[in-house]
């Protein structure tokens, strides 16, 4: 838990890309903080989308856009703990994008994905059981001037400006960028 100013309603997601922290509004002055994987160059996102279903140990179809660009991909994968989507997963809105869990640690706090969320199993499942369907989602452009100041760490007090209100679609990801074996 940290400080965190927000006039967020409480159970708000606020994704901050740009440092690779989760923020669960808790109230407008604290928040669950988790650290997380973020898009890789060409597949970063922001704006607003709601978490539409939530999953335990999810299934992993790879979108046809990742098939095209990684062929040697698994078309379907069952969950479980080889799954790249890790322990449990929250869909947002009508995207291809999620907030999952992960078998790499390692990548938490790298930007290595294709545009989806992703942190420690561990984590996942805490903010699984926090989060409710229907939840806001507010994923923040990776700008300097969203980011908290540079001092906070995860049992000091942490400020994060409220976000400008975020475009409703993720922009277009880059079929470009290097493989990456999940979202």
């Amino acid at each position: 838990m940290v400080n965190y100013v927000s006039h967020q309603a409480p159970g708000t997601v606020v994704i901050d890309t740009g440092s690779t922290f989760l923020y669960l509004v808790l109230n407008d002055q604290q928040a669950m903080r988790y650290g997380i994987g973020v898009g890789r160059e060409g597949f970063t996102w922001s704006g607003e989308q709601t978490v539409a279903r939530k999953t335990e140990w999810p299934d992993w179809r790879p979108p046809a856009e990742m098939i095209s660009r990684q062929p040697y991909l698994p078309r379907f994968m069952a969950g479980g703990p080889g799954n790249p989507l890790g322990a449990r997963a929250m869909y947002l809105g009508e995207t291809e994008y999620r907030i999952h869990g992960t078998n790499k640690p390692d990548t938490i706090g790298k930007r290595v994905s294709s545009g989806c969320i992703r942190l420690t199993n561990e984590d996942v499942v805490d903010l699984y059981e926090r989060v409710k369907v229907g939840a806001k989602v507010i994923v923040l452009p990776a700008s300097a001037a969203n980011r908290p100041s540079r001092d906070a760490r995860p049992d000091t007090a942490s400020r994060s400006p409220d976000p400008a209100p975020p475009s409703n679609r993720p922009a277009a990801t880059d079929s470009q960028a290097q493989p990456s074996w999940d979202g």
